[in-house]
């Protein structure tokens, strides 16, 4: 190889780094590589967030980003070049407290405390757009490679629409493969070029959600390679379903045995605090679990998305479900999170959640049976300016990210608020301009 990409993951999952020579490697695997830590005070655009404190005020100061272990990978998309993610540390070593990914190390380390270790595994779904926009300049489904059409129907696992994409499908799975990401399975959703993929589990959640970052940008970069985009927005279309982030947690004891196994999930005390500890806290996490405008377009009714802090067995409707198992490999499955948001900072959210249940031993609510929406309860925070609101006045959140990081989320994304909420849109002024 002769290049090098070296790069962190921002709060909104973007790579920020460089291209390095063959001969500045070794390096970066010694001193690591220098970046400013306000490349994690960045709004969506690239734009810093002064109020963050990371800008002006500190000079925009270099911290030393280290190698994250095992990530070093081949770019088979490039020629010459592998790619190496990275964590950010201060200049004594010590995490950064803006990188998510020390957040998600600081939890596992704290159920690691309990004698505990959690077993995670991730879903993905996204679009596969046109790479041009339609007339009014809008995302648009992509001419299948085979037939030429371009789909607007929806048909929900199904073969043939797997079939048309097959050759890059089959592209994702060969880099996946090349880059040690373990991607199981992939299917056809909802949507019209809606495709989702399941990442194999591991009692390593660093590593799981390492894996995820690396699975996103392969995803993206095997499309434009085949000709088209593939986008984690969550809702690209309003009519039609959104993506999601699905995580999956079991927890093990020291002897490598599940804590949530029982003949039946209601049997299981550990799983029910769990669940309990986890829908507590959801609220307070959602400007986590959606991050962005677009996020909260996802959140309708009988749209296999939760509108309340609900729990299930074997039930898409829910926030929490227990998916169907044998009794030994009872786990939950957290629905929230939309497929825009940081897999660290979710999976981190989650594990907080499922320690606190796990410490107070508090029940859930009745479990939900049925069509979940047409049950009442506690509405979930759906507007993005609330959301924000929540979580910086969260002392849940304080507790267990930090005051220092709660701070820097929160101004970054009410920044991103304030400033989305400053353009005036096309559809107002058809809408309101004549009448008034």
């Amino acid at each position: 190889m002769r290049f090098f990409d070296a790069f962190v993951n921002d709060l909104n999952t973007i790579e920020r780094g460089k291209r390095i020579d063959r001969a500045a490697i070794a390096g970066i695997f010694e001193r690591g590589m220098p970046l400013p830590g306000s490349m994690f005070a960045l709004d969506i655009q690239g734009g810093t967030v002064e109020a963050s404190g990371l800008g002006f005020a500190d000079g925009d100061a270099d911290r030393p980003c280290m190698p994250i272990p095992g990530t070093l990978v081949p770019v088979p998309w490039q020629t010459d070049v592998a790619q190496v993610q990275l964590t950010m540390t201060d200049l004594d070593g010590a995490p950064f407290f803006g990188d998510p990914r020390h957040l998600l190390a600081q939890q596992v380390d704290a159920l690691g405390a309990l004698g505990l270790t959690p077993v995670v595994a991730i879903e993905y779904e996204f679009y596969l757009v046109d790479s041009q926009r339609d007339e009014a300049g809008m995302p648009q489904p992509p001419r299948g490679p085979l037939t030429g059409r371009r789909e607007f129907r929806t048909q929900i696992n199904s073969m043939t629409d797997l079939n048309e994409y097959s050759p890059l499908l089959c592209a994702i799975d060969s880099i996946c493969r090349a880059q040690n990401v373990p991607a199981t399975s992939s299917l056809a959703e909802y949507g019209p070029g809606q495709y989702e993929v399941n990442l194999a589990h591991a009692a390593d959640a660093l590593r799981v959600c390492d894996e995820a970052l690396r699975f996103k940008r392969i995803v993206k970069s095997v499309a434009r390679a085949h000709g088209c985009e593939a986008t984690f927005l969550p809702k690209p279309y309003a009519t039609m379903a959104g993506s999601g982030l699905h995580v999956h947690v079991s927890v093990l004891d020291k002897e490598g045995r599940n804590v949530f196994a029982a003949p039946t999930p209601q049997e299981s005390a550990p799983l029910r605090h769990a669940i309990a500890g986890t829908l507590a806290s959801l609220g307070d996490g959602m400007a986590i679990c959606a991050p962005g405008p677009n996020s909260y377009r996802r959140f309708r009714a009988e749209a296999y998305v939760p509108l309340h802090p609900t729990w299930s067995i074997n039930n898409r409707g829910s926030a929490v479900r227990v998916p169907a198992s044998d009794p030994a490999n009872l786990r939950i499955e957290h629905r929230l999170a939309g497929a825009d948001a940081n897999p660290y900072l979710v999976t981190a959210w989650i594990l907080a959640g499922i320690r606190s249940g796990l410490q107070t031993k508090n029940e859930p609510p009745p479990v939900t049976t049925g069509n979940a929406y047409t049950q009442s309860g506690e509405p979930l925070p759906l507007q993005w300016s609330a959301a924000v609101a929540r979580f910086a006045s969260s002392q849940f959140a304080r507790r267990e990210f930090g005051e220092n990081f709660v701070n820097l989320y929160s101004v970054v994304k009410a920044a991103e608020v304030e400033e989305f909420n400053s353009h005036v849109t096309p559809l107002e002024i058809a809408r309101y301009l004549g009448p008034l």
